[in-house]
């Protein structure tokens, strides 16, 4: 049985919470043949991989999503009435008839600047100027709507690899690779969403500084129909939580074939980690284990803690994790410390875990979006409580969902400088407190985020689709 993991921007490129996710799924499954579709930006990421792969996977393909080379040698420029309006129906209406689309990219050999700078694309856009937006500038937005469509269409004349099963981590358009690979060969369609794909996108386009005005409910629209493909043809699809499944059926996902699987972590790795060191004696340890990216917010924790650091001086910040993600964001951070004059930040740069785990008294997590992050588990595991802002799932992994076992650390508000200054001050001044919490998190974390209990839920949906496609189960 193969499946192919189908993923976005992530795995095997980037370390983090999703990346590590797909990684650990590979190797809980090593008799399982594993294949990677990757979507990427461009091809200077090609091959620059920053984990090294399992035995189990026998091939990546990288999907670019940005890509200059994108003239054909060979040109099809002729379009069938029924490929015209399949087209259309992509562009200007909400139903989109996708195996129509599939079929058009992949049944012919298409040159994308011939579609793009062609004259059928240009009718379709003037059609859909004229419905809705003829008060702007028209060769804007000609312009605008290539430049909207042209990574779809990169995507959709992509190679597809075959396999038994396709495992999307995202809508998007790893969900759009997924639904073309199971258009083309069958199988069995899985999503597993970490955060949900639609609400990021529109939290990041309404932020946005490199779109303006109407091209915002433009992307907004692509990103929906991009998300409902895969919703309506996904045999199972999975979230991490119960918000976020409410948040799927919201979003038109079939209720039938939703499940929440939490995520798990391996809890045995945080057993016996070295402790605090001589060079921790008199501090206060708060751990970021984060990338330096902007959606981690790093630089409202360090102007949190320049806050805090006025009130309890024993504080120290650690902040662990890998830059090259962004690399101009992260300049920002180390010049940011530098204008505060901040003294006991530490930037360690990708650390092992474990190794940094024990010495903190605290994890600290200030992200604008998350899904279930490993980051305060792995906080858990090793007995320490998280300070965390109200995205994604961390308000019921800090309060707990249906359990009685109390609070596991102190949730703030998104960007709130003074709340998350305040919960650092609260972990420095008040040990005792915060040990509690510590082993209320650690109890939270055995009851129902180990890694044996996603491996036994995966386990049970790869049987089953292995079953049904006549494949003898083997773990």
């Amino acid at each position: 049985m193969k499946v192919c993991m189908v993923v976005e921007g992530c795995y095997p490129y980037v370390m983090g919470g999703v990346s590590s996710w797909v990684h650990s799924i590979i190797k809980m499954f090593p008799k399982v043949e594993f294949c990677i579709a990757a979507v990427i930006p461009d091809r200077s990421y090609r091959g620059k991989f920053v984990y090294e792969l399992p035995e189990n996977v026998s091939e990546i393909y990288e999907i670019y999503i940005n890509d200059k080379d994108w003239v054909s040698k060979k040109a099809s420029r002729s379009m069938s009435d029924k490929e015209y309006a399949t087209l259309r129906h992509l562009i200007m209406d909400s139903d989109v008839d996708w195996d129509g689309v599939f079929s058009f990219f992949k049944k012919k050999e298409r040159s994308l600047n011939d579609l793009l700078m062609g004259e059928d694309f240009l009718n379709i856009i003037t059609a859909l100027y004229d419905r809705d937006y003829p008060e702007i500038a028209f060769t804007d937005f000609l312009w605008t709507m290539r430049s909207v469509y042209l990574p779809l269409f990169l995507a959709l004349v992509s190679d597809v690899p075959k396999a038994d099963i396709y495992h999307c981590v995202a809508t998007g358009y790893a969900g759009i690779i997924g639904c073309l690979g199971h258009f083309l060969y069958g199988g069995r369609l899985l999503l597993s969403e970490h955060g949900i794909y639609t609400r990021e996108r529109e939290e990041e386009l309404i932020k946005a500084d490199w779109v303006q005005g109407i091209y915002k409910d433009i992307w907004i629209e692509l990103f929906r129909k991009m998300s409902q493909v895969i919703y309506d043809r996904a045999d199972k699809v999975i979230s991490l939580f119960e918000h976020a499944r409410e948040l799927q059926i919201e979003l038109g996902c079939p209720p039938e074939k939703t499940q929440v699987i939490h995520n798990g972590i391996e809890p045995s790795l945080f057993e016996g980690i070295p402790g605090k060191t001589d060079e921790d004696k008199g501090f206060v340890n708060i751990g970021a284990f984060v990338r330096l990216a902007p959606i981690k917010d790093i630089k409202t924790m360090i102007q949190a803690f320049s806050v805090a650091k006025q009130y309890a001086p024993e504080l120290k910040l650690w902040i662990m994790g890998p830059d090259a993600e962004d690399l101009e964001y992260a300049n920002e951070c180390y010049e940011y410390v530098e204008y505060l004059g901040i003294s006991d930040i530490v930037f360690t740069g990708r650390i092992n875990t474990m190794e940094y785990m024990g010495r903190m008294d605290a994890t600290i997590l200030t992200s604008i979006s998350e899904g279930q992050p490993l980051t305060i588990l792995e906080g858990y595991a090793a007995h320490k409580p998280s300070i965390a802002t109200d995205v994604g799932n961390c308000r019921g992994l800090i309060y707990g969902e249906n359990d009685d076992f109390g609070t596991a650390g102190i949730l703030t508000h998104v960007m709130n400088i003074d709340e998350i200054a305040a919960a650092m001050v609260f972990v420095a001044k008040n040990k005792d407190e915060t040990r509690t919490m510590g082993e209320i998190g650690y109890k939270r974390m055995m009851d129902r985020f180990k890694l044996s209990d996603l491996k036994r839920e995966y386990a049970a949906i790869y049987r089953q689709f292995g079953e049904e496609l006549g494949f003898e189960w083997q773990e």
